[in-house]
């Protein structure tokens, strides 16, 4: 099989976009082409993105139609074809032992990681609920390994590029002999033909029926939660009978309620790896938080959490509701410290937010100020937490769980302190607080049951 076709493989592309002429796609053999967008009644569909669109509102000027949801990947009209070629697996050598990973597994979670190679077995969707910490991503280990062996093209999904990033070097030392294709919006690699493709789930949008398994991490995150597009786009790059893990540390309410009579396809872990217990957050409530910073100081107890930080000598994260309170709060924040405890701000479209977050974990940098972007899937060991303005509109309960899910992963520090600085006591915060101690009320009782 030719470079062309390889490119073709699982893929929904169009002639532009891998630089071939219609007419040279045509001539390949089991070519399948099928126009970008239709009208479909009273609607045009996008047949890359799944949206149902109103004519009127996508109509160009030359009487063609155009699919706005989706032009992150390149502007597509319905002049236009998707060219794909059906999946076949043509992986070359078969691998007896794909997995690599030297590490050993707790017995909770080495039940688990039996039961989701049972998963991959089964066509459809399944789940993993584990508290943030648990190894979710080691348990996976085992199940793609199994489908590796087995000649199956598998893809791990999640939605932010940051994730990604941490997972990327996580998979390759774990799966050394199998070539792993890493596809973000903002990687320098082409894309290229592998049995195991790492993404993020926008990229999705460029497969179609592609993968026997898919994991999709992270699925109560933004942007994937509740986003019609990137659901239509995952279904769509799995196999007809393909297998689908979704996992999360905090299901929704309707992620639970479309599992809660199929015992059978999931499983729950409300353990973390080292077996110690979540670290519970502690709420201060101060008046005036806002008011102070706009009259540039510090509430008392903000300087005396940001002091003990520096004493403890770990370094920490500071998040913050809204990107507009970065800078005033790290300039605050740098009178009240001492000079050689180096830190900065850290946000969703900084250039240099991977090279940031490198300097934490190696300890060029005591802290950063950061959003909502570093609430999840990103771990450094030994470390504390602030959120300040806990009780904004922009942190939810599931954000304040994840967010307190940072500290206290490592087995060098399995606590650490969390705390939620906030205006008023809300219920959301409240709420954050009983989960965690319900989750370590459930861990615990596991633990005696053995």
């Amino acid at each position: 099989m030719n470079e062309l076709e390889q490119l073709l493989l699982g893929r929904q592309v169009t002639a532009q976009e891998i630089n071939t002429p219609a007419d040279v796609l045509a001539k390949i053999p089991k070519i399948i082409k099928r126009p970008a967008i239709i009208r479909q009644g009273n609607h045009v569909l996008c047949q890359r993105c799944g949206s149902r669109l109103m004519p009127k509102q996508v109509l160009l000027p030359n009487g063609n139609y155009y699919c706005p949801k989706c032009l992150m990947l390149g502007r597509l009209t319905s002049t236009q074809s998707l060219y794909s070629i059906k999946e076949v697996n043509a992986f070359g050598k078969y691998q007896q032992n794909p997995l690599t990973w030297q590490g050993k597994l707790s017995p909770y979670q080495q039940r688990v990681a039996q039961k989701l190679i049972v998963f991959s077995q089964q066509s459809g969707d399944h789940l993993l609920w584990a508290v943030t910490g648990a190894g979710k991503t080691e348990m996976t280990f085992y199940m793609l390994a199994d489908a590796l062996k087995k000649q199956k093209r598998v893809c791990f999904a999640a939605p932010r590029i940051d994730v990604i990033g941490e997972l990327l070097p996580r998979m390759q030392a774990a799966f050394a002999t199998t070539p792993i294709a890493c596809l973000t919006g903002k990687s320098p690699e082409k894309y290229r033909y592998t049995q195991f493709v790492l993404c993020t789930t926008h990229q999705l949008l460029r497969f179609y029926h592609a993968f026997d398994l898919m994991i999709i991490d992270e699925v109560d995150a933004f942007p994937f939660l509740g986003n019609k597009m990137l659901s239509y786009a995952s279904l769509k790059a799995l196999k007809q009978g393909g297998s689908r893990l979704l996992m999360t540390a905090t299901p929704d309410s309707t992620l639970l309620k479309a599992f809660k009579a199929k015992t059978d396809r999931s499983e729950y872990l409300p353990l973390r790896f080292h077996q110690h217990p979540l670290p519970v957050p502690k709420i201060i409530c101060r008046k005036h938080l806002r008011e102070d910073l706009r009259q540039n100081k510090l509430s008392p107890v903000f300087k005396n959490k940001l002091q003990d930080f520096v004493k403890e000598g770990y370094p920490f994260l500071i998040f913050v509701p809204k990107i507009a309170l970065l800078k005033p709060l790290e300039k605050l924040i740098k009178q009240v410290i001492p000079a050689s405890c180096a830190g900065t701000t850290v946000y969703a479209n900084d250039a240099e937010r991977l090279t940031k977050v490198k300097a934490l974990r190696e300890e060029k940098l005591t802290f950063l100020i950061t959003t909502t972007i570093l609430e999840r899937g990103v771990t450094f060991p030994k470390l504390n937490v602030l959120i300040f303005l806990a009780d904004d509109v922009n942190f939810n309960m599931p954000a304040l769980v994840q967010i307190a899910g940072r500290v206290g992963r490592s087995s060098q520090r399995p606590d650490g302190q969390v705390i939620f600085l906030c205006e008023h006591l809300t219920c959301k915060v409240k709420k954050a607080k009983q989960q965690i101690m319900l989750l370590n009320r459930k861990a615990k009782k596991m633990k005696k049951d053995e």
